[in-house]
């Protein structure tokens, strides 16, 4: 068992989109990601997605439904199966909690 200094995460993210994993819960794991610009229209078919803003602000478009707006400080669960696009206008800090299994470009 171990300490995990998020902040010191954060810091080593210089790419954006490229989640990098910083431990395991079980059949989950914890990612951090550094979000800039806007990702590709993508789903998960088996599995949800929770998005925890840590600071900046995204927006996670969803196809034919209202867009959701994160703050710093708040979190959204995308459903398996919905179609969504995350952006950020400005860089953003974002935790991820996904099963080990999904792949971060969905399917």
């Amino acid at each position: 068992m171990k300490s995990i200094h998020v902040k010191e995460c954060l810091e080593k993210l210089a790419e954006p989109w490229q989640p990098k994993e910083i431990v395991k819960v079980n059949d989950h794991v914890v990612r951090v990601a550094l979000f800039d610009g806007e990702y590709h229209w993508h789903k998960h078919s088996e599995y949800d997605e929770l998005f925890y803003v840590i600071n900046g602000r995204i927006l996670i478009e969803i196809r034919n439904r209202a867009s959701i707006l994160l703050k710093a400080g708040q979190l959204a669960v995308v459903p398996q199966g919905v179609e969504h696009r995350p952006l950020a206008k400005e860089p953003a800090h974002v935790l991820l909690f996904e099963p080990k299994n999904l792949v971060s470009t969905g399917d």
